[in-house]
């Protein structure tokens, strides 16, 4: 049989693992007939507390994780480097996690954080994630969580982002005034917030100025090169064809980039590109990328932050704020700037 924790226990009795833990803890936040229901259930599955986790929970492991969807985006670098120098202030060290954009692996990082081996978490959510209980499961384990980028609006915290629907209303609207219309919108997910703020944006931008497009210009890539270079491929060899890209991260205006070269377009004349980017080497790229740079390294040290504010007052209970910072964008050859 496997060994039962605090998750197993308390699934098993229909209740929240703070329940749990109180009722292990003869808290008298707990009522007597709870209590003997939790001890009673503990018994008889054979659960033993882990007396590692407890010392972790009293004394602080001057740790906190630091969980991002992926590591190849720019993005992700600078803003661990802006928590990593909060966190280096106030004698912390951070772990940093990559989920690689699957949900799967989220929940087991975040399982695995349950053991008081970190003091909070702030993280990025997995393309894929729809669903908040894991995340609700470690906040009632007495870890607070701050989110940053990618958030989740189910939970009540700290979140910190960027002004993504303006950003890209503005974004659009320049393409636009470059004298495109006829813009694709290339984006990894219909349940991320951000990526919905900017589909948005982008949609809002085109209302403005009577430009409708069919739903086909909107297409959905993944986490596969390939399978997203497939996508702009189809997109672009067509008879009828955009004349602007607007990606809605990085990795996707560079797929758009391989697949002009690979069908002889030039950027911009045959066809304009921007995108969402914190790449160092846009002004490099030839022709150079047209970017919304996002404040990436002070986003991750706002998040950091806010972390430590709550838990040197020894507050594991974040109150919920939005804290929006700005984009910029920033115009370059891919526009004809």
């Amino acid at each position: 049989m496997s060994k039962i924790g605090l998750r197993e226990l308390a699934r098993e009795l229909g209740v929240s693992i703070s329940t749990v833990s109180k009722s292990l803890r003869h808290s008298h936040e707990i009522s007597a007939d709870t209590r003997e229901k939790v001890l009673s259930k503990a018994r008889e599955l054979g659960y033993h507390p882990n007396p590692y986790a407890g010392f972790l929970r009293h004394h602080k492991s001057k740790t906190i994780a630091l969980i991002v969807p992926e590591l190849t985006n720019n993005f992700f670098i600078q803003a661990i480097s802006g928590a990593e120098s909060v966190a280096r202030e106030r004698d912390y060290h951070i772990l940093v996690y990559n989920t690689n954009d699957d949900t799967a692996q989220e929940v087991g990082i975040l399982g695995h954080l349950q053991n008081g081996r970190v003091d909070g978490v702030i993280m990025s959510l997995a393309r894929t994630t729809t669903g908040s209980e894991h995340m609700s499961q470690l906040m009632e384990s007495g870890i607070p969580i701050v989110f940053f980028d990618r958030i989740c609006h189910e939970i009540e915290t700290a979140k910190v982002t960027t002004n993504d629907f303006a950003s890209s209303f503005n974004a659009t609207e320049h393409l636009i005034q470059r004298g495109c219309r006829d813009i694709a919108f290339l984006m990894l997910s219909d349940t991320l917030s951000i990526d919905n703020k900017r589909k948005q944006g982008y949609l809002e931008a085109l209302l403005k100025h009577d430009i409708t497009l069919p739903p086909d210009r909107i297409v959905f890539c993944s986490g596969d090169e390939d399978a997203n270079r497939n996508r702009i491929r189809h997109l672009l060899d067509q008879p009828i064809r955009p004349d602007g890209i607007f990606g809605s991260v990085e990795k996707l205006a560079l797929s758009s980039y391989y697949v002009c070269r690979e069908l002889g377009l030039h950027i911009p004349s045959d066809i304009r590109i921007l995108s969402f980017a914190n790449l160092r080497t846009a002004p490099l790229l030839n022709p150079s990328l047209t970017a919304i740079t996002q404040p990436a390294y002070e986003m991750g040290a706002r998040a950091a932050t806010v972390l430590f504010k709550y838990l040197e007052k020894k507050r594991p209970i974040i109150q919920n704020e939005n804290i929006i910072l700005r984009s910029e964008l920033v115009v370059r050859e891919s526009t004809g700037g």
